[in-house]
């Protein structure tokens, strides 16, 4: 069946994580009209849901411009410093406003407590238990449903960005500058696909760890945004840079639960199976990942352990209550022996290339938190600075909007093709992609293995694209075609990387790329 639905709104936002809800709830604020559209069935489905350790602040005691450089050190000599400084400036006033009301856990005399995680010199983050994604997410979920100028759909997949280039029935559209006018989507219930115009289009969807093997991510994070953004012209930068979360708890037959940093940030230790320390505890992300993946392969194992029993099991339950029933649910009691741990798939420092306000290279295009790359986080993420990027470009984003009346084009019907696709298909396609990408576009890369994958996800490309055309659309479909644009994407900016830096890290560097 095609129908085509068009409608229109102000701004069509993409993504229901921190960044698209609270740019939603600053634009309904000032009576813009918004359209939220989300592909999951509620805020549990965004990544932003399951961040668990906290979100960065700022120690009462902190000296003038330590938090920008820990967040410089820990980008390897490749943050955008107005873009850091944007966040520490606006950082601290943002969480103030916008998260007023979330039940951060306070001291006896009623001042917020913080805690330190890796590569932070000094605690300066603030949490709830370990559900500090949770808390949030639920307060603005609340906001977001009844708010009476945004509109929250959920069950909707963006197939595509509507352009004045590529979907104009006015050929000299093709001379205009660059333009975003919407999208195309497909509602998961009626199984149809319509038009929504807007004015401005905000890009929220988040990472691309389901593209890995490994990943604490969920299953809507294999980039979506960002494959609508390159087939639309975009621009994309800094694919290469994706941060390995070093503990993940390895349960055989089951996702990757993200154990948090906090866990190294109060004194959990990562041992070898001979007992040994194989990392400092304030290691940054991207050396801790890689010594743990390093020992893996050393000895063949399948993880390393997590140990942080010495707290005692008061301790534990009280300060981590979701990490600590979840292993025990598993078998495995933090109060008594390590956790299994690997590493996984945690966030990517690209994305599309975006200014200080979530200005795309393309006109009435924004984006904003992790899918949007502004340089903040450089070659490797600090702790606990995603949320809050989130929160402050969300708000310099929507308050840089004006809206003014756009007189949308006409535009080519959606075509959907017939066929079937068969369903075991589609997840050998997926396989293909993760163990692709955790073997040859992991922690440790070499030029030989990103030419191999660079030369099968080519292939897998063009089979997955040939029955794309001709294939009745699914949620599946359109997520199987974003993650293998996604991962070349990822493939062929370390190709074009011939140095390591942060995470990207490459183990023939002296002879590769010559």
């Amino acid at each position: 069946m095609v129908l085509i639905m068009i409608t229109e709104t102000s701004v069509l936002i993409i993504g229901g994580g921190i960044a698209g809800l609270v740019s939603a709830l600053e634009l309904g604020d000032r009576g813009i009209d918004v359209v939220v559209i989300s592909s999951g069935e509620g805020p549990a489905s965004a990544n932003s849901y399951r961040a668990q350790g906290g979100i960065g602040y700022r120690s009462p005691d902190e000296p003038e411009g330590l938090f920008k450089n820990d967040i410089m050190n820990a980008g390897a000599g490749l943050c955008n410093e107005k873009a850091v400084d944007q966040l520490v400036q606006l950082g601290p006033k943002a969480i103030e406003e916008i998260l007023k009301g979330i039940p951060f856990e306070k001291e006896t005399s009623g001042e917020w407590k913080l805690t330190q995680e890796g590569a932070h010199s000094i605690p300066r983050i603030l949490f709830h238990g370990d559900r500090t994604g949770k808390v949030i997410m639920e307060g603005l979920y609340q906001k977001v449903t009844n708010h009476p100028h945004v509109t929250l759909l959920h069950n909707q997949s963006a197939i595509d960005l509507i352009t004045l280039s590529h979907h104009s029935k006015m050929a000299a559209d093709i001379y205009q500058s660059p333009t975003c006018v919407g999208a195309y989507i497909l509602s998961h219930q009626t199984e149809e696909v319509y038009a929504l115009f807007a004015e401005e289009t905000i890009l929220a969807t988040g990472g691309v760890g389901e593209c890995f093997l490994h990943t604490t991510n969920g299953k809507e994070s294999r980039g979506d945004g960002i494959a609508m953004a390159y087939r639309a012209g975009v621009r994309i930068m800094n694919m290469e840079y994706v941060q390995f979360h070093p503990t993940a708890l390895y349960t055989v037959g089951e996702p990757r639960f993200l154990l948090s940093e906090t866990l190294r940030g109060e004194g959990g230790q990562i041992l070898s199976h001979e007992g040994d320390i194989l990392v400092d505890p304030l290691s940054p992300r991207d050396v801790a990942a890689r010594a743990i993946f390093e020992e893996m392969v050393r000895t063949n194992h399948p993880h390393v352990w997590l140990d942080i029993h010495f707290k005692g099991k008061e301790a534990l339950q009280n300060r981590f209550p979701a990490i600590y029933q979840h292993c025990k649910d598993r078998g495995w009691e933090m109060d008594k022996h390590p956790l299994p741990i690997v590493p996984a798939a945690h966030y990517s420092c690209g994305g599309v290339a975006v200014d200080l306000e979530g200005q795309t290279t393309m006109r009435g295009l924004r984006a904003i938190g992790e899918v949007a790359c502004s340089g903040l986080h450089g070659a490797n993420r600090l702790a606990s600075t995603a949320l809050l990027e989130g929160l402050v470009w969300a708000r310099t984003c929507s308050r840089s909007i004006r809206i003014k009346k756009v007189n949308f084009p006409e535009i080519e019907p959606w075509k959907m093709g017939v066929e079937k696709i068969d369903n075991a298909l589609l997840q050998q396609d997926w396989m293909t992609i993760k163990q692709t990408m955790w073997n040859y576009v992991g922690l440790l890369r070499s030029s030989r293995r990103l030419k191999r994958a660079d030369k099968m996800l080519r292939e897998l490309k063009w089979e997955i694209n040939s029955f794309y055309e001709e294939a009745l659309l699914t949620p599946e479909l359109l997520a199987l075609r974003n993650g293998c644009e996604t991962a070349l994407l990822i493939t062929q900016g370390a190709l074009q990387s011939p140095r390591s830096r942060g995470c990207h890290y490459i183990v023939d560097e002296k002879v590769a790329f010559m």
